[in-house]
């Protein structure tokens, strides 16, 4: 089946500018810096294919999942902007390291493979392309688009080992303390987009 390449390369820009794999790093190093590099890797693979289950599952069921609980788009943007605003405040006040020492990978399925990954940018994005796509080329496209940004997310986590050791624990503090400021922006800007689709509906 020829892959059509508009789609993909739609698919794919807007995919990784939502999941912004490099600008997760501080996020996944200060998640993940108590534990020891087998399980710092294990967690990047397991976010990855947390992320890749949830966004793809959306796209095939999302809207019947959503229409049968009767939520909407706006209020699943803001429960996740909720979760996230938690998790930036943690990494803020430095409480992550002290929640997460003993969590193993289950760091990799919240918060990072969800909301951080496939956070309702993503799992709307992908929805609204699937909807869009035409024929079985443009939704393969959509799908090798989605496996294609989660790849490159996984191998941004599986050596972003190499930064902490260049940049040791004080500086993953700071890195962290950043983290936590862009990330409670981001949230509030989801919780605020919520509240202006409740308004606006």
């Amino acid at each position: 089946m020829p892959i059509d390449v508009p789609i993909f390369l739609s698919a794919f820009v807007t995919l990784f500018v939502i999941m912004d794999p490099p600008g997760a790093i501080p996020i996944f190093l200060a998640l993940t810096r108590r534990l020891p590099p087998r399980a710092q890797r294990a967690a990047a693979r397991r976010a990855s294919l947390v992320a890749l289950v949830v966004i793809a599952s959306f796209a095939v069921f999302g809207q019947r999942i959503l229409d049968y609980l009767h939520i909407s788009v706006a209020a699943l943007q803001g429960a996740g902007g909720l979760l996230l605003l938690i998790v930036a405040l943690q990494l803020l006040t430095g409480e992550e390291s002290e929640q997460h020492a003993d969590a193993g990978v289950n760091v990799a399925l919240v918060p990072l493979g969800t909301p951080l990954l496939a956070g309702p940018g993503a799992i709307v994005a992908t929805m609204l392309a699937m909807q869009r796509a035409q024929g079985g080329a443009q939704v393969a496209s959509v799908f090798l688009a989605l496996a294609a940004v989660l790849l490159i997310t996984w191998l941004t986590f599986r050596y972003a080992g190499a930064l902490l050791r260049l940049l040791r624990e004080s500086g993953i503090v700071l890195l962290s303390r950043i983290a936590g400021l862009l990330l409670s922006a981001i949230a509030v800007q989801m919780i605020a987009d919520s509240v202006r689709a409740f308004i606006e509906a």
